[in-house]
């Protein structure tokens, strides 16, 4: 039974990642598809489709290979906009590699777009 949908998925992707497939199925939800779709605008990883099962759906990701490490952050912090370099500091290897996911008011987001728009939010998880 499933408990952090978040958790799972990035724990699927980064042990399918780690032994080299190329395609992983994770659980679906509305939170999962908007963090895999930032995941793909940066790169992360390929294509990826919602395939029904009966029980709540799937996705089933295309992998390229370009994922580190990955992670859920729990507890769920509040970050402003101003405390993005410590949280950086904290979960990313270096400045400019990896990217963390934010929970804002105006939806999931890479913490890099969240200092553009100048919003802080709830992080969720980290990639690089």
């Amino acid at each position: 039974m499933r408990h952090d949908i978040i958790a799972d998925t990035f724990s699927i992707l980064k042990n399918a990642e780690s032994i080299g497939k190329t395609e992983c199925t994770t659980p679906a939800s509305n939170l999962v598809k908007n963090i895999l779709l930032i995941m793909q605008k940066e790169k992360y990883i390929g294509e990826f489709e919602a395939v029904e099962d009966g029980r709540g759906g799937k996705f089933k990701i295309k992998l390229i290979g370009k994922i580190n490490s990955c992670g859920a952050i729990k507890p769920r912090f509040s970050v402003s906009k101003a405390d993005f370099i410590s949280w950086e500091k904290r979960f990313l290897p270096a400045a400019a590699l990896g990217l963390l996911l934010v929970s804002t008011s105006s939806g999931v987001i890479s913490h890099k777009e969240a200092k553009e728009k100048g919003v802080g939010g709830k992080l969720l998880g980290y990639v690089y």
